[in-house]
């Protein structure tokens, strides 16, 4: 067996979670170690459009939810980490919009009127008209309604990169996981055959702490996948545009964001209800259908005759809710030495961090000394889905 190693805390899963709570650790002196079995944020995280919201959408058929209290001091934190003076410094991360934007179709922008004006958002959204609207919008055609939030969206796989440089030494590319046990007790895991000792260990490994609770012998907390569809379309005619287009159901019908490709092409990648169950149901060709269908009737101006496409089929993983809903917090579950989470959006990175750092001051835990870490295999970034899918 390779030599054993210790930390103060093991981490499972190299996602944008499990990175950011590694920062945080480490900045306040913790030893700490994290493990990804493939590429860093390879799963979920470089999947996700990239959006830091403050839960304005989920208000928009009534009053704000417990969701949105919850998240609504999200984009704050977060642009206070871009510009290099929140609780991690995240100068460097590319910035794609320092809004995301609502769009109502003509025949819905009546009913949104009285909703801004309401107590509820006030202050946190805006109408915008000529030339404030995104680029893509900016059209002769268009007759509908555009309000911006107080949202960014950022480039994640820059995102990871600089997570993955706050991470220094404590990386490691490791597939197969097994208990460490003493006298019963959980005290580490074993990764590829190294033994690894820690004061807590933290799986946030996304769809995977399933399978990672299951090499532990544990069936709880029961994990929930909500299922996407996502579409992605590349066009030489494509102009930025961050946006939830509004349907008549509590979702929007499509959010759009864009993102550059290497050709130097945008990509616009849409959600939304599009990718919801009814996505989720069609073959790949159906669901690149509906999404063409859709950008024709809202946005009959650009030119998509020689746009390439593709869809990407996402697992929203997250603790099990009564009738699949959405969680509304990122969730902790704790179990003697070992703490199993997941932030349930990428925007609530931090609160997940914040839940692990309250349970360490409440259980005392503190920094220990620790040798420092041989050179260690190191897992990559992974790379975004339309480089490998749109070529």
């Amino acid at each position: 067996m390779a030599e054993s190693l210790s930390t103060d805390v093991l981490i499972l899963g190299g996602g944008v979670a499990g990175l950011w709570l590694n920062a945080r650790l480490r900045q306040q002196g913790f030893a700490t170690l994290l493990v990804e079995k493939a590429s860093l944020g390879g799963e979920q995280s470089v999947k996700s459009q990239g959006i830091i919201h403050g839960g304005a959408k989920y208000a928009l058929h009534g009053a704000l939810t417990g969701a949105s209290e919850a998240i609504a001091d999200m984009p704050r934190r977060w642009r206070e980490a871009l510009a290099g003076n929140g609780e991690l410094d995240l100068r460097g991360v590319r910035l794609l919009s320092d809004a995301h934007y609502l769009w109502s179709p003509g025949t819905l922008a009546g009913n949104l009127t009285s909703f801004f004006a309401s107590k509820a958002v006030r202050g946190r959204v805006d109408q915008v008209k000529g030339d404030a609207l995104p680029p893509a919008l900016q059209h002769p055609k268009f007759k509908g309604k555009v309000y911006r939030l107080a949202e960014l969206v950022l480039d994640v796989p820059s995102l990871i990169t600089r997570l993955a440089e706050l991470a220094g030494d404590s990386l490691l590319a490791g597939r197969e996981v097994a208990p460490l046990r003493e006298d019963g007790q959980l005290v580490g895991l074993v990764i590829d055959g190294r033994a690894v000792r820690a004061q807590r260990i933290v799986l946030s490994a996304g769809a995977g702490n399933q399978a990672l609770l299951e090499a532990l012998g544990l069936s709880q907390p029961a994990m929930q996948r909500r299922p996407l569809h996502m579409v992605m379309v590349k066009a030489p005619s494509l102009k930025p545009l961050y946006a939830h287009c509004l349907g008549g159901g509590p979702k929007p019908r499509i959010t759009v964001t864009s993102h550059p490709a290497a050709d130097g092409q945008w990509v616009w990648y849409l959600g939304g209800d599009l990718a919801e169950a009814d996505g989720v149901a069609r073959n790949e060709a159906e669901q690149i259908a509906a999404a063409e269908q859709e950008l024709r009737q809202l946005l009959p101006w650009i030119d998509l005759s020689t746009a390439q496409w593709a869809t990407l089929r996402v697992d929203r993983a997250e603790p099990a809710q009564s009738g699949l809903v959405r969680p509304d917090n990122a969730f902790l579950a704790e179990q003697d030495r070992l703490l199993v989470g997941w932030p349930t959006k990428l925007a609530l990175a931090p609160d997940f961090a914040d839940r692990v750092l309250a349970v360490f001051e409440r259980d005392g835990v503190r920094p220990s000394a620790n040798p420092p870490l041989p050179a260690l295999p190191r897992p990559t970034v992974a790379q975004p889905a339309w480089e490998e899918l749109l070529g």
